[in-house]
């Protein structure tokens, strides 16, 4: 998939208020500096796409970007200084919790991981979430170019032992990207752009 266009629709807190379009969503979430701008203006070709969320007080806001007039990119806030809690599923905002248990038009999240550091507890945790309230995800490294391919096999493996400690029957699809390479950007696009068109096909309500 190419992105030809990316615009930026609208910034807000309420799962209502979100796009009346009855199109594809693509959440992308992580602990905070995980990279999630440099990697949402990487896939897109904008430098400064992303940028929209970062202005004060943006960055805790569900952030819609219309990709190709035709699915939606929602740049969601970080959890990283969230307290987890399995009883209350306190793991960010209430609101972000509305999206993914309410948001019909979600089809995918992307849960991003710094992949530099061993397994954090507070992402196998928001992965134990996700899992339980059977929303769809894939896992999305970031940060490949910053440490050794060896690393890297080795911390997505600890991931892995972590993740089946947890009752987890397999590991979820992931990715290993860098923003400042490119790596990763055409086989997560072409993830994308493949569940589009199964969604397209196979739903009639898109």
């Amino acid at each position: 998939m190419k992105i030809n266009t990316a615009e930026f629709i609208i910034s807000n807190s309420d799962v209502a208020k979100c796009p009346k379009d009855f199109l594809p969503e693509y959440a992308f979430i992580g602990r905070s500096n995980v990279g999630k701008s440099s990697l949402i203006n990487m896939l897109t070709n904008h430098k400064k796409l992303a940028k929209t969320s970062g202005r004060p007080g943006k960055t805790q806001l569900i952030n819609h970007f219309l990709i190709n007039s035709n699915w939606f990119l929602v740049d969601l806030p970080g959890y990283g200084y969230a307290k987890v809690s399995k009883k209350t599923k306190s793991i960010f905002q209430e609101f972000i919790t509305d999206y993914f248990e309410t948001r019909e038009q979600l089809v995918c999240a992307f849960v991003l991981i710094d992949i530099r550091h061993e397994a954090q507890t507070i992402d196998i945790e928001f992965m134990s979430y996700m899992g339980e309230s059977e929303i769809p995800f894939c896992i999305v490294f970031t940060k490949a170019d910053k440490i050794s391919k060896v690393k890297i096999d080795s911390h997505i493996a600890a991931y892995k032992k972590k993740m089946f400690a947890n009752n987890w029957a397999e590991m979820p699809h992931y990715f290993v990207t860098s923003a400042t390479e490119s790596t990763g950007k055409e086989e997560l696009l072409s993830y994308i752009d493949d569940v589009n068109q199964e969604v397209f096909k196979n739903n009639s309500q898109f």
